[in-house]
């Protein structure tokens, strides 16, 4: 996990500041750029074959060659470092250094979404989680992400269909559980939320964000 870096934000939007509280609670709960990221997805993308398009603007995946997915990955690599050392805009140079060679490369979609996300740009965020969400449909962390943006542009249930698909995926993130509680919280359905919750805890029991949510929903 990388050391707190500083969030960037649009200055002249004072929504965010308004949704900053909440966004430092899911921040926490994640593990998202307000409280250190984890941009290692680990075997994600292990294998060498170029992926379907992640988006209908890529190229077409017999143009990327095995040097190219070479390239990409070391650029990831390097960004990985960087992000975690929290120099984000050179991390963020890599990541689109990484994305020029192979557009398909998960852990690089990803990467870069989470840091538009610490700078405020959702909408962007979305994109990538999406893009690599659409790669690798079993895994819970871009759902988690586009979910967390998705609040954060006041989309609850948007969020919540993400955060349902996410517990499919991974019945075992507790993050994904928390989340999704915290969302169904928002939307007025404290039984959901209360559900969601107790599940966080079974599988962290010192979540103290978890345990909050469930005092406050009565479960």
């Amino acid at each position: 996990m990388m050391a707190d870096p500083a969030p960037h934000r649009f200055l002249p939007e004072p929504a965010h500041h308004r949704r900053a509280p909440q966004l430092v609670v899911i921040a926490l709960v994640l593990g998202l750029p307000l409280a250190g990221c984890s941009f290692d997805l680990g075997s994600w993308g292990s294998d060498d074959k170029p992926k379907p398009a992640a988006t209908a603007e890529k190229p077409a995946a017999d143009t990327i060659t095995p040097q190219d997915v070479n390239s990409a990955k070391d650029h990831t690599t390097r960004a990985q470092v960087l992000a975690r050392s929290g120099k984000l805009d050179e991390a963020m140079a890599e990541f689109e250094q990484a994305l020029t060679a192979d557009p398909y490369n998960i852990q690089a979609l990803y990467g870069r979404a989470l840091i538009y996300q610490s700078r405020g740009q959702h909408q962007q965020a979305i994109d990538d989680f999406t893009a690599a969400s659409g790669l690798s449909p079993q895994k819970a962390e871009p759902l988690v992400g586009r979910a967390t943006s998705h609040l954060a542009l006041d989309n609850a249930k948007q969020a919540a269909a993400d955060l349902d698909e996410a517990v499919q995926a991974d019945p075992n993130n507790a993050a994904a559980w928390n989340v999704r509680g915290q969302t169904y919280e928002k939307l007025g359905d404290r039984a959901k939320a209360a559900a969601s919750y107790n599940r966080a805890l079974a599988l962290r029991p010192n979540d103290v964000s978890a345990r909050s949510g469930l005092a406050r929903t009565g479960g």
